[in-house]
């Protein structure tokens, strides 16, 4: 098939908390009118909160796929959801969001394999890099880390604003160092990635891609951490309910509310605020203020408006064993503080 006549699917992948989402979120705003565009959004963690944080709109269709890693433990489910997609929505392009934890190796062996080789043309693949992360000797040695950067063609340098300048500077020498050079990047200090940089075509990707490491394969042979069940209906009043589950170094802790279930929002944000530093913290919450969305990375928090309805959601991912539940779980946590009546 002719080059023009494939799919371009575009991977932004990144370390947890680097503003994939974000980024996704100014190209779709600068989105062509004419074009259709479908959203994988795949987490590491149990619940799926990033797929809450995308109006709907007609021209945007937006899948979440949450509770392991899309490049192991998931391929199947992202293989049947991308076959759905591509067939029902017939968009003009797709932009697929691996997990803060995902490793690129895994996707691109599934996006160039028989099953899409003549459906699809993968693009340059883009990695996400807060510029603060390299000041954390645990996050600048984990492996996937190292490898999202090694095999991304181009970088955008993110939450640019957040960063000082010594490391802005520290990362753009980061980047200096891989080989080979990437093809461009982008700092968020420049404002928002320009939309062409998306729609320009890419070379065609050669195949064979970095293989993946020994704890994703490990994974790979795991299935998804969690059973459909658990997205079917909204808990009952009164009942919320908690998942975990870890795997390559960190635990990922999802709860559920009704949506009729009310919170605090400042209490909520002051439980948020006293987490350990490491945690990323993200939710949808039905407040007495209305629905919000609660987003936390690297200590700094965001509240912003949400037009999701159909439950309350709250995501806690943290390094292993530096989350303090002792006897008590998340939702006796906000109960007890308040956040929660």
């Amino acid at each position: 098939m002719a080059l023009e006549a494939l799919v371009p699917v575009h991977i932004v992948t990144g370390f947890l908390g680097s503003g994939k989402t974000t980024l996704i979120h100014q190209l779709i705003e600068q989105k062509p009118t004419h074009e259709k565009w479908a959203i994988l959004v795949n987490e590491f963690g149990q619940i799926g909160i990033d797929q809450t944080m995308f109006a709907a709109r007609d021209d945007v269709v937006v899948k979440g796929l949450p509770g392991g890693c899309l490049c192991c433990q998931l391929a199947f489910v992202l293989q049947a959801a991308l076959v759905n997609l591509l067939a029902r929505q017939k968009p003009d392009r797709v932009i697929i969001e691996p997990s803060g934890l995902g490793h690129p190796a895994g996707l691109m062996d599934l996006l160039q394999g028989e099953a899409f080789q003549d459906v699809v043309a993968v693009q340059d693949i883009i990695a996400t890099l807060d510029p603060r992360r390299l000041d954390e000797a645990r996050v600048r040695a984990h492996e996937t880390f190292q490898d999202q950067l090694t095999m991304a063609d181009v970088v955008v340098i993110t939450l640019a604003d957040m960063a000082s300048d010594e490391q802005h500077a520290r990362a753009e020498q980061f980047i200096d160092t891989l080989w080979p050079p990437r093809k461009w990047v982008h700092s968020t200090q420049q404002g928002p990635l320009p939309i062409d940089r998306l729609l320009s075509p890419s070379a065609p990707r050669p195949a064979a891609p970095a293989a993946m490491p020994a704890a994703h394969q490990a994974l790979a042979t795991s299935g998804p951490s969690l059973e459909g069940a658990f997205f079917d209906l909204p808990p009952p009043l009164g009942k919320a309910q908690q998942q975990s589950a870890s795997a390559l170094g960190y635990t990922s802790t999802g709860v559920r509310w009704h949506p009729a279930e009310r919170f605090d929002l400042d209490r909520l944000a002051l439980w948020m605020s006293e987490l350990p530093a490491t945690a990323r913290v993200k939710g949808v919450f039905h407040t007495d203020d209305g629905w919000k969305q609660l987003n936390r990375a690297e200590g700094t928090q965001r509240v912003a408006a949400s037009a999701w309805r159909q439950d309350s959601r709250l995501e806690v991912i943290t390094p292993d064993g530096t989350l303090p539940l002792a006897d008590a779980t998340l939702p006796d946590q906000l109960r007890a503080l308040g956040a929660w009546r």
